[in-house]
């Protein structure tokens, strides 16, 4: 992941990344891995899938997806972080579901500039926690993109913009109402998705005759995840309050009570998410 964000979420961390992994693995739709593999197994037979990994991080997509699709597999990996390439390069390493080899390279660039040419011969595009990051150009653009080169998109973990926290606490909703509108904000020009995305990418990829399918993938975040939740709790509160600054007082208390409960094995969190599968017209070119 790649697009710039607040300095109080640290979702490019190496670490921040190892730390979510389970719970990302864990909250993906499988469901929806039925209808790929069958749109997948219903293609000309011409080597293996290629598949293209947007956003890849330290590769967390290719470890949970590469075993679960038939092989052979070559996944390209694109990120703009040099240093997230090399570990996810050496960490997809596959077999595929029936034992084929996977094979990887990287690509080093911006992911938002994806096009019909570059597509070519693409069996999937993919990503996780990518979508909520892009433009409505942006994502209009892939779909765009996609649609050209008949080629399906598997696009995970995107924030929808609801957490529960269990106990309930007070300041809940504004905070979650302020952290959604920092998801929406402007950064460099650009006016982020935030937990409008998957509803644009769906109308995107609907308007261009895909079928598209979304599925829930909530993170169901429990005492025994207490680091994770800690994380999340700072990035959530610190992104509230960076948008709407008047609440700083009252959530420095409400942090130190939320990360008190947390150390106690006495808060649970979920965050709610939602994958997106677009499977490209009948016909569609290839």
């Amino acid at each position: 992941m790649t697009a710039q964000q607040s300095a109080h979420a640290p979702e490019f961390t190496p670490q921040w990344l190892a730390l979510r992994e389970e719970a990302d693995a864990a909250a993906r739709s499988v469901e929806l891995l039925g209808p790929l593999r069958a749109h997948l197994a219903a293609r000309p037979p011409a080597g293996p899938l290629v598949i293209r990994d947007l956003g890849c991080g330290t590769g967390s997509m290719g470890r949970w997806l590469a075993g679960r699709l038939p092989g052979p597999q070559h996944w390209i990996l694109h990120d703009r972080d040099p240093r997230l390439l090399a570990r996810a390069a050496a960490s997809v390493t596959g077999p595929a579901a029936d034992g084929g080899e996977v094979t990887v390279r990287t690509d080093l660039g911006d992911i938002t500039r994806l096009d019909p040419d570059l597509l070519a011969g693409t069996s999937l595009v993919t990503a996780s926690a990518l979508l909520d990051l892009l433009t409505a150009a942006e994502v209009d653009a892939l779909a765009a993109s996609c649609a050209a080169a008949g080629c399906p998109a598997l696009l995970t973990i995107s924030v929808t913009g609801r957490v529960e926290l269990d106990p309930p606490g007070e300041l809940d909703a504004e905070l979650g109402a302020a952290f959604n509108d920092h998801q929406r904000r402007k950064v460099g020009g650009r006016r982020l998705l935030g937990p409008d995305a998957v509803p644009a990418a769906a109308a995107a990829f609907t308007a261009r005759g895909a079928q598209v399918l979304v599925r829930p993938s909530p993170w169901r975040l429990a005492a025994a995840q207490g680091a994770l939740i800690g994380q999340w709790l700072r990035g959530w509160v610190g992104a509230a309050c960076e948008q709407r600054p008047e609440l700083l007082p009252r959530a420095r208390g409400y942090l130190e009570r939320r990360l008190a409960e947390c150390a106690a094995g006495a808060l649970t969190v979920v965050v709610h998410h939602d994958d997106l599968l677009a499977l490209p017209a009948a016909g569609a070119s290839r």
